[in-house]
């Protein structure tokens, strides 16, 4: 998984002076998923506040729409740099050394850039949650207007 994620250029080796320990948990696939706990972090450090979507505002916007595209991003927090001050604070260590993420994790930073990225287009027939996208319309050609 380390291999695999430094050949996407997600982590790189870190001389970071903190080191948090890496977890590994059992999808519900049978695959594993790389984490790292970063309670002792979180507790010391600033938090990005942006909101997430309320699911019910979402759906209360999907009332009368027939037609409907989604879109989902593959990796979603994988695809945003992270400020190079920060990747020290994602340190953590295995048995092939100190290591730190050089993407940013953070679902309220994504669902920032998304709402930026998008901005004119959501909540008018374009609606983002996280990487999950999905553009309506009332009638067929309504929906391929909202694309645009």
């Amino acid at each position: 998984m380390l291999e695999d994620m430094k050949k996407k250029g997600v982590t790189g080796e870190s001389e970071s002076p903190c080191s948090s320990p890496v977890v590994l948990i059992w999808k519900k696939d049978g695959s594993l998923c790389f984490c790292v706990d970063y309670r002792r972090m979180n507790d010391i450090t600033k938090k990005d506040c942006f909101p997430l979507p309320r699911i019910d505002d979402t759906l209360d916007m999907l009332a009368g729409a027939k037609w409907f595209s989604t879109l989902d991003l593959k990796s979603k927090y994988w695809q945003v740099a992270m400020h190079p001050e920060d990747k020290e604070k994602t340190a953590f260590s295995t048995g092939q050394g100190l290591w730190q993420f050089t993407l940013c994790k953070a679902p309220a930073t994504f669902e920032r850039l998304m709402q930026s990225v998008l901005r004119g287009l959501t909540y008018d027939g374009c609606l983002v949650y996280l990487d999950d996208i999905i553009v309506t319309g009332h009638t067929f050609q309504e929906q391929l207007d909202n694309q645009h």
